[in-house]
């Protein structure tokens, strides 16, 4: 079944929550990476919500699919959407800001949108869609501030990081619709990707971070983990994934324009942060950039200018 291009309510109900789920993250890493190396994270993270999903997966009567070709589907996303993105993106947030990740992590829908193009037949680029790309990426950029962009020259690598975190998450926006077809419910895919990618991260981090050397970690790092582990991954993916399945990777990267707004709310509301007004201006270019894209605002101006106007006089 092809991915719908306008996105109902639910489906944008459902983008909205993974935007704050995933925006919380960030400040639950800034915590745990304190104390803990990157692979470890990682690995810690992939682990634990694998470990949550096979519970929720075996309380509700479910099983875990047999068929090999399912399995190398699941470490193909892995590899894509879990292993690659995670640890670039991690290493990178060592080298360069916050507030410049934010903005090249926010390119994922330009590349989304050409590689659902080139890989696709339903997902096809338009002149409306690379339109409400470049203003939602307009969007964020001037909300985060110019001063996020002080660093762009520097710490190459760091950055490439990042923008290749961006592009591995495009290809698994495309690669993840396979599991429609193969009749994997939303959250046995969840669980089979995370599975694959503990099995795939746990030797690297063991090889890399060596653990045991490690001191203990303090209480406020374990909540981090948890928090990361059971609700920035674990439900955050099986959302992802049900997303995925009936809006389509273009519509699914879009998530990564809303992150930076779900971040800067829950800033103002839970660490009193102060809201300015290019984070008003930035939020509401987003909003036009996503209606465009959604198709809603082309389709509401046409039917205002086909209506028929009143004669005056």
């Amino acid at each position: 079944m092809p991915a719908q291009n306008v996105m109902g309510s639910r489906e944008w109900l459902l983008l909205i929550t993974l935007s704050v789920i995933w925006g919380g993250s960030f400040f639950f890493t800034g915590v745990a990476v304190r104390e803990l190396p990157p692979f470890t994270l990682v690995t810690l993270r992939v682990s634990l919500a694998a470990l949550a999903l096979l519970i929720v997966i075996r309380a509700r009567g479910l099983s875990m699919p047999a068929d090999p070709r399912i399995w190398a589907a699941f470490f193909g996303m892995g590899i894509l959407n879990n292993m690659i993105p995670f640890s670039l993106i991690v290493w990178g947030q060592t080298h360069i800001p916050s507030g410049l990740a934010s903005i090249l992590n926010a390119t994922t829908p330009f590349f989304g949108v050409v590689v659902a193009h080139i890989l696709t037949q339903d997902e096809k680029m338009t002149g409306r869609r690379l339109a409400g790309t470049v203003i939602g990426f307009a969007g964020v950029a001037f909300m985060i501030g110019p001063a996020a962009l002080s660093g762009l020259g520097s710490n190459v690598l760091a950055q490439l990081a990042v923008l290749g975190a961006a592009l591995s998450y495009a290809f698994a926006g495309v690669f993840g619709r396979r599991f429609r077809a193969m009749g994997v419910s939303p959250l046995v895919t969840a669980c089979g990707q995370v599975c694959a990618s503990t099995v795939l991260m746990l030797p690297i981090a063991l090889f890399v971070d060596r653990p045991w050397t490690l001191a203990v970690p303090s209480v406020s790092t374990w909540l981090a983990v948890g928090a990361i582990a059971l609700i920035s991954t674990a439900l955050a993916y099986i959302l992802f994934f049900r997303i995925l399945a009936t809006a389509g990777a273009t519509n699914l990267m879009l998530v990564t324009f809303l992150i930076p707004v779900s971040a800067i709310l829950l800033g103002w509301l839970f660490l009193g942060e102060l809201l300015e007004p290019k984070h008003f201006f930035g939020m509401a270019t987003i909003v036009v950039g996503l209606a465009l894209i959604d198709g809603r605002l082309p389709t509401m101006i046409g039917r205002l200018w086909r209506r028929p106007h009143p004669d005056i006089g």
